[in-house]
């Protein structure tokens, strides 16, 4: 029994034909759509190296049915830059080191735009660490990656209050 799809993936249309119902987002995005940025650590949302959003919310795509996603909108790492210009956390993780191996950077970046949108991540270490917990990052770079949320947190801020 096939089932069909759509979901707007980093802003394009995508009509997908699932043969099997047990497929995960993940597995669309990595092996069907050739999204690798998301990465596949344990498969079993325990490090968050899948990290993506949906419909603006932070999820673990080895979690999530494909098929149980159908019109949602889905942005992955790949979808965050316009152009050569990268978002803002994508160059605050650079300029703060927050990343090691890189192997969960997507993941990490995934949920620091996830925090911030949510409006959860605020400037204190310990609730930034807080609401980054569901990310492991085995090289042990996170005082880098605190650092790097804390201040993307800061310019969305100045940003906001420009535009109002």
């Amino acid at each position: 029994m096939s089932l069909s799809v759509t979901l707007t993936i980093n802003g394009a249309r995508k009509d997908v034909v699932l043969e099997d119902p047990r497929v995960t987002l993940l597995d669309l995005l990595r092996e069907r759509l050739h999204l690798t940025g998301t990465k596949k650590g344990c498969d079993r949302g325990q490090c968050g190296a899948c990290t993506v959003l949906v419909d603006g919310r932070r999820i673990n795509a080895c979690l999530a049915l494909a098929v149980s996603l159908d019109g949602a909108e889905v942005t992955t790492i790949e979808g965050l830059a316009e152009g050569e210009a990268l978002h803002p956390v994508q160059q605050a993780f650079i300029d703060h080191d927050g990343f090691q191996c890189g192997f969960c950077t997507p993941g990490q970046i995934m949920s620091a735009v996830g925090l911030i949108g949510e409006g959860d991540a605020g400037t204190d270490p310990d609730r930034v660490r807080e609401g980054m917990s569901g990310n492991i990052c085995r090289c042990g770079a996170y005082k880098g990656i605190v650092e790097a949320v804390i201040e993307a947190q800061e310019k969305t801020e100045k940003n906001e209050r420009r535009v109002a």
